[in-house]
C-alpha cells in the first residue's frame, strides 16, 4: 500500500514539476514583476488588493501558457540544444498533446480572470500580447529573421502596460515608456546569451544575428541597442515620471551595463558574454524596482 501511495506521489509531484518547467518559471516570474510594478506606477494609492492579486494570477497564468506554446512549437529545435533538450518535451516527460491542453487551459482561465475580474482592455492587451509571442514571434518571425527580437520583442515588453492598463483602465504614455524601456533592452539581453550559445543555434537552424552576421556585427549592435537604452531610461526622469531617487539608481545601472557592452566589443569572450546577459537580468529587475520607490517617495513627501 505505502509503495502505490509513494508511487502516486512521486507521480502527482512529477506532472507537476513538468507542467511548471512549461511555463519558463524565472521568465514568467519577470514578465509578472514588471506587470506588477506598472500597476503601483499606474496610481499614487495601493494598488487595490483584488484588482493586485487577479492581475497577476490572470497575467502569469497567459504569459505561462504562452511558454508552453512556445515549447511546443519549437520541441525539435529544443533537442538540438544542451540549454534546452532536457526541458519535459524533448524527453518526453510529457505529450504533444498534453502540452496543448495545458497550455489552452491555462489561457483560457487566465484570460477570462482577467476578463472578469480586472478589466475587458487588460483582457484584450493580455491576448494580443499571447499571439504576438506564441504565433508571431515564435511561428513566423523567430525562424525568419535574425532581427526576430527586435521585431518581436513588443509582445515581451508589454507587462507595464497591461499593469497600468489592470489599475487605471487606459494605457497612457508613461505607461509606453515603461514597454519602450523593456524594448530597448531585449536585444542586448538576448544577444549576449545568444554570442555563447552561437554554436547551439547554428545546429538548431535559427536564424540568430550571431550566426547569419558573425561576432563582430552583434557585438556592434549589442553597443547600439544599450546606448539606445541607456536614453530610453532616462525618459522617466525627463517626463517627471520619476525624481533624482530614480535617476541616481538608472545612471549607475545604465554606467555598468555601458562597461559590459564596451568589454564586449573591445574584447569579447564567452565568460563575460555570461556575465552581461546575468548583469542584464539583475539591471531590468533593479531599475524597475527603482521606479516604484522613487515613485511611492514622492507621494510621501
Amino acid at each position: 500500500m505505502s509503495t502505490i501511495s509513494e508511487f502516486n506521489t512521486q507521480k502527482i509531484t512529477g506532472s507537476f514539476g513538468n507542467c511548471l518547467a512549461l511555463t519558463k518559471p524565472r521568465v514568467t516570474a519577470l514578465i509578472v514583476f514588471t506587470a506588477v510594478i506598472g500597476m503601483f506606477l499606474a496610481t499614487p494609492d495601493m494598488v487595490p488588493l483584488n484588482i493586485l492579486l487577479a492581475a497577476t494570477i490572470g497575467i502569469g497564468m497567459s504569459s505561462g501558457a504562452a511558454a508552453a506554446f512556445n515549447h511546443l512549437v519549437e520541441q525539435k529545435i529544443d533537442a538540438k540544444m544542451a540549454r534546452t533538450r532536457g526541458r519535459p518535451l524533448p524527453t518526453g516527460q510529457v505529450t504533444t498533446k498534453q502540452t496543448m491542453v495545458f497550455a489552452t487551459l491555462m489561457a483560457s482561465v487566465g484570460l477570462a480572470i482577467l476578463y472578469f475580474f480586472v478589466n475587458p482592455l487588460t483582457m484584450w492587451l493580455t491576448f494580443a500580447t499571447f499571439i504576438g509571442y506564441a504565433v508571431i514571434y515564435t511561428v513566423f518571425l523567430k525562424p525568419a529573421t535574425p532581427l526576430n527580437i527586435v521585431i518581436g520583442g513588443l509582445s515581451g515588453a508589454m507587462p507595464p502596460a497591461l499593469g497600468w492598463a489592470a489599475v487605471t483602465g487606459t494605457v497612457p504614455a508613461e505607461a509606453w515608456v515603461l514597454v519602450l524601456i523593456i524594448f530597448a533592452w531585449t536585444p542586448p539581453h538576448f544577444w549576449a546569451l545568444a554570442l555563447y550559445r552561437r554554436e547551439e543555434y547554428a545546429r538548431s537552424g535559427l536564424p540568430m544575428l550571431p550566426v547569419t552576421h558573425g561576432e563582430a556585427f552583434t557585438l556592434l549592435h549589442i553597443l547600439f541597442y544599450t546606448i539606445i537604452l541607456t536614453a530610453v531610461t532616462l525618459l522617466p526622469f525627463a517626463m517627471r515620471m520619476s525624481g533624482i531617487i530614480y535617476l541616481g539608481c538608472v545612471l549607475l545601472l545604465d554606467a555598468i551595463f555601458m562597461a559590459y557592452a564596451i568589454g564586449l566589443y573591445r574584447n569579447y569572450s564567452d565568460e563575460l558574454a555570461k556575465s552581461t546577459f546575468k548583469y542584464s537580468i539583475l539591471y531590468l529587475m533593479l531599475l524597475f524596482a527603482a521606479l516604484v520607490i522613487d515613485h511611492y517617495f514622492l507621494f510621501l513627501l
